[in-house]
């Protein structure tokens, strides 16, 4: 949560109490979590929550770099690299639910090169893949 502070702080932002809050139980699940579920925790940590809050909460997260959106999932997971603002690609584990953060430039570089040379403006980019993790063979 320190790291989270200096982060949000070295980018002029505030790590408000629910923010922090919503961030801790990201972190806590250690898996991807929905909405939903971010808002039940909140309600039985704090004894309130609404939707529109958490939602808030999460997409200044994401903005700083603090949370990804897992889009096949719907849900959310902790950033392994919040200090450096990058675009993550994610493995999904079909049998377990694990998910594991890629953070390799490589990839988003093809994604925007490619999409410049097809005289595509990228925006945003969204790569996941579905399979089997190592625990869970293959």
């Amino acid at each position: 949560m320190a790291a989270a502070e200096r982060i949000c702080k070295g980018r002029g932002s505030r790590l408000t109490a629910l923010r922090r809050r919503v961030l801790e139980i990201v972190l806590e699940a250690g898996r991807p979590v929905g909405a939903y579920e971010i808002l039940d925790s909140l309600r039985a940590r704090t004894g309130r929550g609404a939707p529109p809050s958490v939602y808030r909460a999460l997409e200044f997260l994401m903005e700083q770099g603090l949370v990804h959106r897992v889009v096949s999932l719907n849900a959310y997971v902790g950033c392994v690299q919040p200090h450096d603002s990058h675009r993550g690609q994610f493995l999904i584990c079909t049998r377990c639910g694990t998910v594991t953060e890629l953070e390799d430039r490589a990839i988003e570089d093809t994604i925007r090169e490619r999409a410049r040379a097809a005289g595509f403006a990228a925006e945003a980019s969204v790569v996941e893949a579905t399979g089997r993790c190592a625990r869970c063979g293959s």
